[in-house]
């Protein structure tokens, strides 16, 4: 159809109005229908409750922490002098998911109870960035991490003693209480 022959609205107006430049009105929220609300509440109420389902989207990953004992190697003498062992069999710490930790610590839980400050028996921080690891045994050395205090060694665990092993792997943070066993003969 010709711009020229354009339907008029009202033939006896003595202006033309031409439909394709008719102003747009906006319909007014009392004109909804009962029925378009409660579907707009329903809509609301349904992505509420997908969000509330799928809160998990939105945390940070959880850090999982477990740990085992198991009885130990012998360890070899070196160059004759008897090799000292443990009192305690090894302790195996297993992470989930693979960590670059930021820093170490391993506390006895009495010191915890009692000092505001608590002295760990074995500390390690990562200077600038330590490598991923999905597994850790007590007083095994970190690439990337060295100890808090220079030229420090662990102290060796006690059978029977509560302890906590405390990791932060940027701003996650994660502990675990254990027990260690006495050396399996």
């Amino acid at each position: 159809m010709p711009w020229s022959r354009a339907r008029c609205r009202d033939p006896n107006a003595s202006t033309v109005s031409f439909e394709y430049f008719r102003p747009l009105q906006r319909q007014s929220f009392t004109l909804m229908t009962r029925k378009q609300w409660v579907l707009i509440a329903l809509a609301v109420v349904l992505g509420g409750f997908a969000l509330y389902l799928n809160r998990d989207w939105f945390a940070d990953d959880v850090i999982q922490i477990q740990s085992r004992s198991r009885p130990g190697r012998a360890v070899p003498s070196r160059r004759g002098r008897p090799a000292t062992q443990p009192e305690t069999d090894p302790v195996f710490f297993l992470f989930e998911p693979k960590l670059k930790l930021t820093s170490l610590k391993v506390i006895p839980i009495h010191e915890i109870e009692t000092n505001k400050y608590p002295h760990p028996i074995y500390y390690l921080v990562s200077d600038s960035n330590s490598v991923p690891i999905a597994e850790w045994s007590y007083a095994w050395p970190i690439r990337g991490m060295r100890p808090a205090v220079k030229g420090a060694t662990p102290d060796p665990l006690e059978p029977g003693v509560a302890y906590r092993l405390i990791i932060e792997a940027g701003k996650r943070k994660a502990e675990r209480d254990f027990v260690p066993k006495p050396r399996t003969p």
